[in-house]
């Protein structure tokens, strides 16, 4: 738990076990206390208007760009009920200003609350490791019972859905180049992490394959 003091108020961070943040905000002048909860599509909208203010639509291209759904669930219908509740939450402000082009957009910028509240949950998540639910670990729960021959077909899509996705990740890093050092950073993770699932795919391939 992180526990942080913006002027007023009290920020309470808690890192829960299904890779949320339980977020309490103690408003020192009226002694109101607002809960809610922070995910980590939250965190990731808080995070891209650190970077600078940004509209819905900014926001959706910026995620579209980076490839961010790769990692974090963030549909683009829902960015905009989570800008609503980020701005109930006292974490971001907005405000309309004219567009070159079309009718004014509603521009987001953090709040001093915000600015802590963001600055905590990424700390977080680089600290502290989250559990992940894959269903691949059920599959390989269910295996017994399951004839090797089919259990291989099965094995094979999905290391050809791992090659699929490779690319795709590797074209759109290189379609951005040069990058900013995180942005980079989010795109070698990425590589990285599906590399190594189809260095261990292949492998246990193997070891089925021995056992026919």
């Amino acid at each position: 738990m992180g526990v942080w003091e913006c002027g007023r108020s009290l920020i309470l961070l808690v890192l829960t076990n299904h890779s949320e943040y339980d977020i309490l905000v103690l408003d020192y002048s009226t002694a109101i206390v607002k809960a809610s909860m922070m995910t980590n599509a939250e965190l990731a909208i808080l995070s891209l208007i650190a970077e600078r203010p940004r509209h819905g639509y900014a926001i959706e291209q910026v995620i579209e760009e980076r490839g961010m759904r790769e990692w974090t669930e963030i549909g683009f219908s829902s960015i905009y009920y989570l800008l609503r509740k980020l701005e109930r939450a006292g974490l971001i402000a907005g405000q309309l200003e004219e567009a070159e082009r079309g009718p004014a957009h509603k521009v987001y910028h953090l709040t001093p609350a915000g600015v802590e509240a963001r600055h905590a949950g990424v700390l977080d998540a680089l600290s502290v490791p989250c559990r992940c639910y894959p269903p691949l670990q059920l599959g390989l729960a269910g295996l017994p019972g399951i004839p090797p021959a089919e259990a291989l077909a099965a094995l094979r899509k999905y290391h050809d859905a791992l090659v699929a996705r490779l690319e795709h990740v590797q074209a759109r890093r290189e379609s951005q180049c040069p990058l900013p050092y995180f942005v980079d950073a989010m795109f070698d993770h990425s590589v990285t992490m599906i590399r190594a699932e189809m260095e261990w795919i292949t492998q246990f391939m193997s070891q089925l394959e021995e056992r026919q």
